[in-house]
This record gives C-alpha cells, structure tokens and sequence, in this order.
C-alpha cells in the first residue's frame, strides 16, 4: 500500500456565495491524499503500473475550474471525480482551503476536509 500526497495545489477560482467572489475569484490551495495497492509500480519502477499524480493533478484542476457557491461542494466533487477516474484508489482525502476569505477581518484561510 502507497501513500501519495499533492500538497497546496495552488488555484484562482470563482467559489462562493458573494456575487464578487463569483465574479472576481479568489485564491484556494487543494491538498490531496491518496492510497492504493502499489506493489507492481514499487517493484517495476514502471509508471504505468502506478497512479500517476500529473493525471490526478488534472482532474482536480478541472473540478477547481467549474464554479460553485460552497468549498465542501467543491471538495465532494474533488473527491468523487478522482475515485471516478483511478478506481484503484482505495481512499482519497481532500483539504480545500479559501485563502484571505471574506470574513470582515484578518482571516488568512478557511478550510474544509473530507
């Protein structure tokens, strides 16, 4: 069993409820972790026989790209469409984060887990 973690995967997004975070978009980092049985890539040094994170990385990209008014929205579709795309996945845990969030105050992110 492999774990592989992308860490602060940087974003300019258009989430969230305000018509200006719609509109202008803000800064979100994503973190995500993910297990699955990597003997064969472990003993092959083969990345076909892995789950490559540039792939992975490009689904979360898209799923970034698609607006939405909330960040656990966002994670679940994260989520979902990576278990979609990589089946060998055997769990993905996603950590989105909404940098400077309009909050009235110095807040420097908000974050949300699944």
């Amino acid at each position: 069993m492999a774990t592989i973690t992308i860490e602060n995967m940087q974003f300019y997004a258009h989430h969230g409820c305000f018509e200006q975070e719609q509109r202008v978009g803000t800064h979100f980092t994503v973190t995500l972790t993910f297990t699955y049985a990597a003997q064969a890539a472990i003993e092959s040094d083969d990345i076909q026989d892995a789950i490559s994170y540039l792939d992975v990385y490009q689904v979360v990209k898209k799923e970034m790209e698609q607006p939405s008014h909330l960040i656990e929205h966002v994670a679940y579709r994260i989520k979902q469409a990576v278990f979609a795309a990589y089946p060998a996945m055997q769990s993905v845990h996603v950590k989105l984060c909404k940098l400077n969030p309009p909050l009235g105050g110095q807040v420097q992110q908000v974050s949300v887990e699944l």
